[in-house]
């Protein structure tokens, strides 16, 4: 047995996620009653990574900032111009393609339950009361605009700390960097589980029918990942991009695709950064705000179910409003973090750009929660590789500027 374990720590993580990915397929289709207990290992594995991921984003981003010498630089300003510049250029992609293959809907009720933002105004507030959300309440309810708010300003605070302080501060934040390293190790058993459950839960019975629907989605999404984000890449590092595009998707796509959460793919961001050699000062913060803003996916599932609910309307639209969603869909998409619900709540704040009522928009939503297995996972997987992406991106531009050779580890 000791051999055999010894023999499965050789194998590489993805290598193990996909053996979990197979074996949840597997049993779901073969034995579903028999194997049902295995869910509960899906459900462990996620509730482990967002019970850490709060805790370690708080300690890191403080820890960082703390410890951070004056004169020591980041690439936060390149960061952040990447997010945005990537979350918009994804809204505007949608909405070519939204032109260029037109959907239209059967609307259905199923989302009368929720309540959606009534304009940016609200999302804006929602976003701006997160900030000053009580520290403690941020954590536990994973709020990560005010963790954030407070680890900068807490850091800020303790850069005046004696050394003994900061160094306590650090080996906390090494300490709780350990945890989430054994919580990831158990990713190919929660793998195994998620699998497992949304082959039983949902099957693919309800998505046939909005296949268009969905493959324009998910056509938009992949033409991000493997077309445009490498194209902004290139126009950083001056180098093939599609070895770095790869190894995030692969190593951090994969499980936010299956555990369809930015905050807990947050642990999985992290560890990918320290392999790629980047500079923790700057992924410490930069990775957990791209979980807040770096939303192509979700600016992607904004402007196509808009769109989708356009033109099964007959609404017309000209080339000025089409470029006003794009931005709407943006800003939406940097807000959806504030909004219970996430993006889908943020349709009818789009749809009501074109004049659509409410009920009607509401209806989108439920078809979104419908198509949500596939939609949601492929979102989250492009929003959360993609922090990754950027955040290596910015870091490289300098590396070439000054002469130190940028070469991406295959993965084994």
């Amino acid at each position: 047995m000791k051999s055999l374990m010894k023999k499965w720590n050789q194998v590489s993580l993805v290598k193990q996620i996909l053996i979990g990915l197979i074996l949840g397929i597997i049993l779901a289709l073969a034995i579903p009653e028999a194997a049902k207990p295995i869910v509960i290992f899906g459900s462990l594995f996620v509730g482990a990574l967002k019970a850490i991921a709060p805790v370690l984003v708080l300690f890191l981003v403080m820890s960082a900032i703390a410890q951070h010498k004056s004169g020591k630089k980041t690439n936060m300003k390149s960061v952040i111009i990447l997010y945005l510049l990537g979350t918009f250029l994804a809204g505007l992609i949608a909405v070519i393609a939204s032109f260029v293959f037109p959907v239209n809907l059967t609307l259905v009720k199923g989302a009368e339950g929720v309540t959606p933002p009534s304009g940016v105004v609200e999302v804006l507030k929602t976003l701006l009361l997160n900030i000053v959300d009580n520290p403690v309440n941020a954590i536990m309810n994973a709020n990560y605009i005010g963790i954030l708010a407070w680890a900068i300003l807490l850091g800020l605070a303790l850069k005046n700390a004696a050394d003994s302080t900061k160094t306590l501060i650090g080996n906390f934040s090494d300490a709780v960097s350990k945890l989430v390293t054994w919580v990831i190790k158990l990713a190919p058993l929660g793998i195994m589980g998620l699998v497992f459950e949304s082959i039983t839960t949902n099957g693919l019975d309800a998505l046939l029918g909005y296949g268009k629907l969905l493959a324009v989605l998910i056509g938009c999404m992949l033409f991000v990942a493997f077309v445009v984000n490498p194209i902004i890449v290139f126009t950083f590092i001056k180098q093939n991009p599609y070895p770095l595009v790869f190894k995030c998707l692969k190593e951090s796509g994969v499980t936010a695709f299956f555990t369809r959460s930015s905050a807990a793919n947050i642990p999985v961001n992290m560890k990918l950064c320290k392999d790629l050699s980047l500079n923790k000062d700057s992924y410490s913060v930069s990775i957990p705000l791209g979980a807040t803003i770096n939303m192509a996916g979700a600016a992607v599932t904004i402007s196509v179910l808009t769109l989708a609910a356009v033109h099964t309307l007959g609404i017309s639209v000209d080339l000025p409003t089409a470029i006003i969603l794009s931005v709407l869909s943006a800003v939406c998409a940097c807000g959806a973090s504030g909004v219970a619900g996430g993006s889908l709540l943020l349709i009818p704040l789009a749809c009501s750009l074109f004049g659509i009522p409410g009920d009607v928009a509401m209806q989108v939503v439920g078809v979104g929660f419908i198509i949500g297995v596939l939609q949601d996972s492929f979102e989250t997987a492009l929003n959360s590789s993609t922090d990754v992406l950027f955040t290596a991106a910015a870091e490289y531009k300098d590396w070439r500027k000054k002469g130190k050779k940028v070469e991406i580890k295959k993965i084994a």
